[in-house]
């Protein structure tokens, strides 16, 4: 390998690609047109832009040296930064949630359960309606794009385990509608508190009031083994990663890493202490590793996605995708704050569980200026989360 080779080899290595797409998707996140800015999810913007490159030139020859921008074993290792992105932002958003919780679960936020039903359910049924009365259209590309448009990996990887020979076209279809899935969800819960025209400070009054009640107090003297809080963080994703490979006999479903790792985060946030060993992390540490997990998260599954988007995009795909996206959300905001009377704050973080969007959390509560609203998402998720993968499967097989 010439000089010139060598050094385009370790340009284009998977971890310089990675952390490059991630310095790049900052600055265009940061971009504000009217005070709306795409925020962390600009990395994802980017990732698939690359990958869209990659696609149409996945290797290039300089002298006698071969550079391979994309290929199997590439995606493999972007799939890790994506698996490993995930359990850490749903876990950080667990802890973060965990020590009020299961103090505030009652008969008022069961709303959140049936956001998530809600939201899922008229997401099966658009994706049912256009397999119907789309002859073109295969139930495995369908599912796909619907699991893109939920932005649910977890629904992708449970129709894929059913889709046999149309496991291509599962992968494909949430490759297209994922990028709008992101960004349709972060646009709405930046908008709509514009739209609204709502005093935010005084929302911030009515979601912090509620969800602060309960919080546990302990007194007892506790002993720290690190100063940094990553024993209880490695702690919950090793229990989440337990949590999520249990199956279900009979109908073969189980929670997955990401909805294990924030079941998990939640358990260890709420106990806060095993013994005199301290479980407690600093809420700062927890925002790192929440915003850390989520960049991992957006450029292994940004990159695969753009790829896959332009393999097998069609207009018709797209527009399937952008209403299965919108018309779920639509519909769920309203019903939360009209006929279960959410407040702004608790519905939109209701709405990003019910659309299993990780990316759209970041941007609500960086619109919000507080994370309280990981409350209502981490109580919407887990149910969102079990009624993508059963109906991604039940779709899958007409």
């Amino acid at each position: 390998m010439g000089y010139l080779g060598g050094v385009t080899a370790s340009i284009f290595s998977i971890i310089f690609v990675a952390f490059l797409v991630a310095t790049v998707g900052y600055f265009v996140g940061a971009i504000e047109i009217k005070g709306i800015a795409l925020g962390t999810a600009g990395v994802l913007l980017v990732a698939i832009l690359y990958g869209i490159f990659v696609s149409k030139v996945p290797e290039f020859t300089i002298g006698e040296t071969t550079i391979v921008l994309f290929d199997d074993a590439i995606k493999s290792r972007f799939s890790m930064f994506s698996s490993i992105g995930t359990a850490m932002f749903v876990a950080a958003v667990g802890l973060i949630a965990g020590p009020k919780f299961f103090r505030n679960f009652n008969r008022s936020t069961m709303a959140f359960v049936y956001m998530g039903v809600i939201v899922i359910a008229i997401g099966s049924i658009l994706t049912a309606i256009f397999i119907l009365v789309d002859d073109n259209l295969e139930p495995g590309m369908a599912v796909g794009l619907m699991t893109g448009a939920l932005t649910s990996t977890p629904g992708l990887s449970a129709a894929k385990e059913v889709a046999g020979n149309a496991e291509d076209l599962v992968t494909a279809g949430y490759g297209i509608a994922y990028l709008y899935g992101v960004l349709g969800v972060v646009f709405f819960v930046q908008l709509m508190p514009r739209i609204l025209r709502v005093n935010m400070d005084e929302e911030r009054k009515k979601i912090v009031g509620v969800s602060g009640v309960g919080e546990r107090v302990i007194t007892r003297k506790l002993r720290q083994i690190e100063l940094y809080g990553f024993l209880p963080f490695f702690m919950a994703i090793s229990l989440g990663c337990l949590i999520g490979a249990f199956r279900i006999p009979g109908i073969n479903f189980s929670l997955g890493n990401s909805g294990g790792c924030l079941v998990a985060g939640l358990i260890v946030g709420h106990m806060g202490h095993i013994g005199d060993i301290d479980l407690r992390i600093d809420k700062s540490t927890l925002n790192f590793m929440r915003e850390l997990g989520l960049v991992l998260f957006l450029i292994g599954a940004g990159v695969p996605g753009g790829v896959n988007f332009v393999n097998s995009v069609k207009v018709s795909y797209f527009i399937y995708g952008i209403v299965i996206t919108t018309v779920p959300m639509v519909i769920g905001y309203f019903l939360a704050t009209k006929v279960f009377k959410i407040d702004l704050l608790n519905s939109l973080g209701s709405i990003t569980g019910g659309m299993t969007s990780t990316p759209a959390l970041g941007a609500l509560i960086a619109t919000a200026g507080t994370d309280e609203v990981a409350a209502a998402y981490a109580a919407t998720y887990p149910v969102a989360l079990v009624c993508v993968v059963i109906m991604a499967k039940v779709l899958i097989m007409l």
